[in-house]
């Protein structure tokens, strides 16, 4: 098996989660004692956040261009960026490395695809929800993305940043999400990209009429997929 590179600590809360589902898959497929191969570089999201709200994305660029340098440099056969919102600056990492990079949007079309759906909502940061750069790729896909309002889009986004990226979890953001869902089922959405690897601590199958796609969850079976083979 290939040594798997994860870029994380965007926030940890959810880079947590990546480490246990690539181990989880592991053992799913392979068996026995088997666990993943991994080397990982979190980052202090201290240091990232502030770019994000200033929208120095080529500062954010550089910065983790370098993280997946070290990576790389580690060993890795491979890398996957363990957050959605910093997949805007996937380019430069890219550019910055030899190593191929799973991308997160790539894993999530792909299972829709395989239900058959081409139409779909966007949860995420209002980075994530608000510029194009996730909705172009899940496009390229022959899917069509919408968002919510303005309204509901404010509502996600401090969810994430106030209460998730903290360990928070709250019933009232739980039920106010699900309204935000019924939203977008309302927009024609036949299923719901949880575009936020922090949403998935949050909201599940459970909360939802329609199927929904856990980036973090589909990454990571994607990463070990391409680690297998």
């Amino acid at each position: 098996m290939k040594t798997i590179g994860m870029l994380g600590g965007m926030s940890w809360e959810s880079t947590a989660e990546y480490y246990r589902a690539v181990n989880e898959r592991v053992r799913e497929v392979a068996g026995g004692l088997h666990s993943a191969p991994i080397l990982l570089d979190s980052v202090d999201f201290a240091d990232i956040e502030p770019l994000q709200r200033a929208g120095d994305w080529e500062g954010a660029g550089e910065l983790l261009a370098e993280h997946a340098r070290r990576v790389e440099e580690a060993g890795a056969d491979l890398l996957i960026l363990c957050t959605n919102t910093m997949h805007r600056v996937i380019a430069q990492i890219e550019a910055a490395i030899s190593i191929p990079v799973v991308h997160i949007a790539d894993a999530v079309a792909a299972a829709i695809a395989a239900q058959g759906l081409t139409r779909v909502g966007l949860l995420g940061t209002a980075f994530t929800m608000e510029q194009p750069f996730y909705r172009e790729r899940i496009a390229q896909h022959d899917i069509e993305v919408v968002v919510p309002d303005a309204a509901d889009r404010a509502l996600v986004h401090r969810a994430i940043y106030d209460e998730l990226v903290h360990g928070v979890i709250d019933d009232g953001s739980r039920e106010a999400m699900r309204g935000v869902i019924r939203r977008l089922i309302g927009e024609g959405a036949e299923g719901v990209i949880l575009g936020c690897t922090e949403i998935e601590l949050l909201v599940g199958p459970d909360d939802s009429p329609v199927p929904v796609f856990p980036s973090a969850l589909l990454h990571a079976h994607a990463a070990v997929d391409a680690a297998l083979h």
